[in-house]
């Protein structure tokens, strides 16, 4: 096996990535569930990350990979535009489409009631995660470390404050500390699936480059406005979750030109 090849590196750069998210749920399994002031920060820390990656890991670096073969000029913006639209359209398909339930604001998507809860959670964590793994996978398939890396240092740093706020909200329904924990840990390892896909993505058709980075940003962007925004201001930590929220995008903004 080549640990150089895109294939790998995407893999198991997001299997990372993924893993941070039951070591960012532990803190339940030892009894401690920190305040939703400090839950709604970090999630808003996990935005900030998000919406940095969408820009300079991606969507700039589509831009400059459709200079490269159309030129400057109208092409490249197009080619970014329709990325980024068809990204938040997939994922906006997914959430309408399949059964799932929010921790807030209950269920939505067609009733089901033959599945269990507990896959209605697992579906929804799915469906926010898996654009995570493409990006990460697309930016390996891309540039190799130097366009990964930053990738999956930074997904894995927002994923640590998501995989507790899943196992907490878990908790919340009754779950008990080592299950809650077990399906959070669980749902971190659809995103080496994500990577696997980007980078393959990636690696087999080079024109497909700039599409690809885009929708990856596309589907992420979606994922902040739909899913992690609305929640970390739902009980009045606003302006935590906006402190949080500028915390992680420059600490995202450092890694990408540090490591990029």
């Amino acid at each position: 096996m080549d640990m150089s090849s895109p294939l790998v590196l995407g893999f198991l750069g997001s299997l990372a990535a993924g893993v941070m998210t039951a070591i960012g749920a532990m803190p339940v399994l030892f009894g401690r569930t920190p305040n939703r002031g400090f839950r709604d920060m970090s999630l808003g820390f996990a935005a900030g990350v998000m919406l940095s990656a969408s820009f300079f890991s991606l969507i700039i670096p589509a831009i400059e990979a459709a200079e490269a073969s159309y030129g400057s000029g109208a092409i490249p913006a197009g080619i970014a535009v329709i990325g980024i639209l068809a990204g938040m359209a997939l994922v906006a398909g997914l959430n309408e489409t399949l059964p799932h339930e929010h921790f807030t604001i209950g269920r939505e998507g067609p009733d089901s009631a033959a599945l269990r809860q507990i896959w209605l959670f697992i579906i929804a964590i799915t469906i926010h995660n898996f654009p995570e793994g493409i990006a990460v996978g697309v930016g390996f398939g891309a540039h190799g470390l130097s366009g990964g890396m930053p990738l999956a240092i930074g997904i894995g740093l927002q994923n640590l404050p998501e995989g507790l706020a899943v196992a907490v909200a878990l908790i919340g329904e009754g779950y008990g500390r080592l299950r809650a924990w077990g399906i959070a840990a669980l749902t971190g390892l659809v995103e080496p699936v994500g990577g696997l896909l980007g980078a393959a993505m990636i690696s087999f058709s080079e024109p497909f480059l700039p599409w690809g980075l885009s929708f990856a940003a596309g589907a992420m962007i979606y994922v902040i406005s739909h899913e992690i925004i609305p929640e970390t201001h739902r009980s009045g930590h606003q302006n935590k979750a906006t402190l949080g929220l500028a915390f992680g995008l420059v600490v995202m903004l450092f890694l990408d030109v540090w490591l990029g």
